[in-house]
């Protein structure tokens, strides 16, 4: 059975390999270019494989407006409108070229999510080597459909899509010719809390769909990123800040720098401890095998006498014969004299 994998810069991601694992730049730039520059590096230094943009404008992603379908009522936005939120947050277009040029330099790749068909032409003329869709987005199969055709991987996150959505999102993106896919388990809350992940919905994900399949994880620690690789996840998205106290508009649920690197060492030592099924002996065993149980004499004897019950014990270590042959060695009589504390061994025997 071919595994589903995809490939990104070079890089396969599969179930035999270890988890990807993508920063989130996302919005915690908080308008400062430099800061930009600062994640994308301490991102590289961490371990990650690869660092994420998000590409729009604020009115290629909503409108002008503050009637209340554009005011956001509660969460961690209240009271703001969405275009309010959105020029806050965005990635101004001209900073792309040189952060694109940046990760480049540092040796992580970097990719990004557009929200419409102009951010799509844009991170082409970048050379942009993969796609991710966002949640909200997972439902516009336009734009799925024209990221598709550029014949990138694509990413698809589906937070808040129910199965019938995530299909229509897969038969889109594959019409369209998209040869690379993965899809990720979200959860569309800014947190989320832990028990809202369901992660075994990651198993019946991989068997529903065939896909590469991973976790987008909002929560707050690194405990329900850990925990997806045992079920499967290949691909983890954290967001990544360099200081969760920083006033942005997402720095509040992003990983700090020790927190990211934790999670790329935690989440391969994981992957490494799955394994295969093998019920041999492990490397590390190797020489414990003698601090085993076995049969030892406990007390002096004579060539010719029988062996009983007290003469024998299972303890440790484990240089005699193994305990399951104590009914074969009762009842024998010794062929040499024996002494105290010497393990028994069938040469002995008569």
């Amino acid at each position: 059975m071919t595994l589903p994998n995809i490939e990104i810069a070079g890089r396969r991601i599969a179930a035999d390999q270890p988890p990807y694992i993508i920063a989130e730049l996302s919005a915690n730039h908080n308008g400062k270019l430099e800061t930009a520059m600062r994640i994308i590096e301490e991102a590289a230094s961490a371990g990650a494989d690869a660092i994420k943009l998000q590409t729009y404008r604020p009115e290629t992603i909503t409108l002008d407006c503050d009637s209340d379908d554009f005011k956001i009522s509660d969460g961690l936005w209240a009271g703001r409108t969405l275009y309010e939120l959105y020029q806050e947050a965005h990635m101004p277009w001209e900073w792309h070229h040189p952060l694109f040029e940046y990760a480049k330099k540092l040796g992580i790749t970097i990719f990004s999510s557009p929200f419409d068909n102009t951010a799509v032409d844009l991170l082409e003329d970048l050379g942009a080597p993969a796609y991710k869709i966002a949640s909200f987005e997972a439902v516009d199969l336009p734009l799925i459909e024209y990221v598709a055709r550029t014949g990138k991987p694509m990413i698809i996150s589906t937070g808040m899509a129910d199965c019938d959505e995530i299909q229509e999102a897969v038969d889109a993106a594959r019409g369209a010719g998209c040869q690379q896919l993965a899809i990720l388990q979200c959860v569309s809350g800014y947190p989320a809390p832990s028990e809202d992940y369901n992660l075994h919905t990651i198993t019946d994900m991989m068997g529903r769909f065939g896909l590469v399949t991973g976790l987008s994880d909002h929560t707050l620690d690194n405990t329900t990123a850990i925990a997806s690789v045992a079920l499967g996840a290949n691909l983890i998205e954290k967001h990544f800040t360099l200081d969760r106290n920083g006033g942005g508009p997402d720095d509040s649920f992003s990983l700090e720098p020790a927190e990211l690197e934790k999670l790329c060492v935690d989440t391969k030592t994981a992957w490494h401890a799955l394994g295969k099924v093998n019920y041999g002996r492990k490397s590390s065993e190797h020489g414990n095998a003698k601090f085993r149980r076995s049969l030892y004499f406990v007390k002096d004897m004579k060539a010719g006498e029988r062996i009983d019950e007290s003469a024998v014990r299972s303890v440790r270590p484990g240089y005699g014969v193994a305990p399951k042959f104590l009914t074969d060695v009762l009842g024998k009589k010794l062929k040499n004299d024996i002494s105290k504390n010497q393990p028994v061994r069938f040469d002995d025997l008569a």
